[in-house]
């Protein structure tokens, strides 16, 4: 009942722990559902075709294998029956009537037996045969059944002159082996018709018709050429022959009777048919989806256990700083405690400075400003960001240089300068050369991020330097420069001041960057066009304003660029300027 309790406490609405929780278990959860379901999705196609694929290969390997015996027995049969020498010596037996003379024609004959069967060894039984004579067997080379008779022998098909039976049991004496058996007629002198036997070997049909093709139970089913099933393996079929026939295969029937059904079309004219069941089938897959089923599973209890962790970790964290801030209403002068969490002690170490700040400003204000009306209040509270960041800024140079961190120490020092010169109080005059020191400091701050990739090129008369300039008024348009006009390779920016005229400074920052069309020039010139605020978020319209605000008409901005080449700003202004100074 804890447990239950504890589990609604944790879920209760509108509270961040839920909001955490679920976003933590969403985040730790979409990504391997959607990679579960995207492989599933991948996997079960590509498993279900190489599965196809491996039984169809496997299939077609079987069923050549028959065509080939096939093939290899019609040859044989050739050979006894149109080969003259062998025709003859059978014509010869059958005419003789010397007892000398058809002994050596047997031996004759038994001879070629021999050959045939040592140069094809998928031939068994062989047999010369006269259907109108008492002794019907002539010749053999194995010894046949006393019943035997192919009248009852299965046709499977008729090919290049010879008939085809099987598969059935072997005419062979004392045995019951499956085999495929042929006739064709030998031609003779004889009225009577004469016919060569011929059988498969009887280990061939068990060989070829085997599941270890498959890696998997399988059933055979063989069609005749009248597209009669003639042959079953034996056990118990998982559908009856008779309810096969080869339309439902050649129309593309995949399932039939819960089994997966696979075709072969041989150009002999017969056909082979395998049946797989449906679980032998998805064997495999079942395997890989249970798999992927755990996976997921594991997943969904390691995210529950990891945003458990974070959750613990960060609400706890949030519910110190949350009771450092509710202390701050009754105890201002207590001290800030930290938790041991490097970024909420910075978090705790800040929100202590401006603590302190806050409770310096509020003795201030109550010793000083008792009288003040709440505006001036409000306005006095307004200024403790700027305070705060250079507070912050001040602690965090502090620590770097007790730390011996000199990088750091130089970033803060020069993040520091540019915030003074651009965010201070100063004068809004300036003189070149204080524009360039300035500018100088936010350059290096951009050598520390993009170190080789950016290169500065500063060109000004040193006669130059003593003139006013409106205060900030380079850093927008190198700004410009860095951001917008970054090239696939080193950018180079190079910065110029330079006397245009008897009575005009003309400054001049160029890119080698992609460039810009005509289109958006324009759109930049009459400030139609608005671009994401980066780095200080001025932009170029700031530096339209500052010539509109001090010096008017009398100066302009000009911008020309070449796409793939680059782009160049130019500020043209009068050499004097008439501006009182603010201290």
């Amino acid at each position: 009942m804890k447990i239950i309790n504890r589990i609604r406490q944790l879920f209760k609405r509108s509270t961040l722990r839920r909001t955490l929780v679920i976003y933590l278990l969403i985040a730790c959860l979409c990504p391997p559902a959607l990679l579960a379901g995207y492989t599933y999705s991948a996997m079960h196609s590509i498993l279900k075709h190489k599965i196809s694929a491996g039984i169809e290969a496997s299939l077609k390997q079987e069923a050549m294998g028959i065509e080939n015996l096939l093939s290899n027995m019609d040859f044989v049969s050739k050979q006894f029956a149109l080969d003259g020498q062998t025709a003859t010596r059978v014509n010869e037996y059958i005419q003789s009537e010397k007892l000398t003379e058809k002994a050596n024609l047997i031996q004759y004959i038994d001879d070629t037996f021999n050959v045939v069967n040592f140069t094809n060894p998928n031939i068994g039984l062989m047999v010369y045969y006269h259907e109108n004579m008492e002794k019907s067997i002539l010749f053999n080379n194995l010894t046949v059944r006393d019943d035997f008779n192919i009248d009852n022998l299965p046709l499977f098909i008729r090919y290049n002159g010879t008939a085809y039976f099987g598969p059935h049991t072997t005419q062979y004496k004392n045995n019951e082996n499956i085999v495929f058996s042929s006739i064709r007629e030998v031609k003779t002198s004889s009225e009577n018709s004469i016919y060569i036997y011929l059988e498969s070997n009887y280990n061939m049909f068990r060989k070829m018709m085997n599941s270890n093709w498959y890696a998997m139970p399988v059933h055979h089913y063989l069609i005749s050429e009248q597209n009669e099933v003639i042959y079953a393996d034996v056990g118990d079929p998982p559908f009856a022959p008779e309810s096969l026939n080869w339309q439902m295969v050649d129309n593309g029937l995949e399932q039939l009777e819960g089994n997966y059904v696979f075709g072969y079309e041989s150009i002999q004219g017969w056909k082979l048919v395998i049946a797989v069941q449906k679980g032998e089938y998805n064997h495999e897959i079942n395997e890989w989806l249970w798999r992927m089923i755990a996976l997921v599973l594991g997943s969904l209890v390691l995210a529950f256990i990891i945003a458990m962790m974070i959750w613990r970790k960060v609400y706890g964290s949030l519910r110190r700083v949350n009771l450092e801030i509710v202390r701050m209403t009754g105890d201002r002068e207590a001290p800030v405690k930290n938790i041991g969490i490097e970024e909420f002690d910075s978090l705790l170490n800040n929100f202590g400075v401006m603590k302190r700040t806050v409770n310096e400003l509020i003795a201030e204000v109550s010793l000083n400003e008792r009288k003040k009306s709440q505006l001036e209040i409000e306005k006095l509270l307004s200024q403790i960001n700027p305070h705060f960041l250079h507070n912050t800024l001040n602690t965090v140079q502090w620590i770097a240089r007790a730390n011996e961190q000199d990088d750091i120490d130089r970033i803060v020092t020069l993040l520091v300068k540019v915030l003074h010169y651009n965010m201070g109080k100063g004068s809004l005059i300036v003189t070149i050369s204080e524009e360039l020191a300035a500018l100088q400091n936010y350059i290096d701050l951009h050598y520390i991020r993009y170190e080789d990739e950016l290169q500065f090129v500063i060109d000004v008369d040193d006669r130059l330097k003593s003139i006013s300039v409106p205060r900030f008024l380079l850093q927008p348009m190198v700004e410009n420069a860095i951001y917008h006009g970054r090239s696939d390779g080193t950018s180079l920016i190079s910065i110029s001041i330079i006397q245009n005229s008897d009575t005009t400074l003309k400054l001049e920052v160029r890119d080698n960057g992609p460039g810009v069309d005509e289109l958006t020039i324009q759109q930049i010139l009459e400030r139609r066009y608005e671009s994401s605020s980066i780095g200080m978020g001025i932009g170029l319209s700031y530096v339209q304003r500052l010539l509109e605000r001090f010096y008017g008409d009398s100066s302009y901005l000009e911008i020309e660029s070449e796409i793939g080449v680059g782009t160049c700003l130019s500020v043209i202004i009068p050499l004097t300027l008439e501006e009182e100074r603010y201290d």
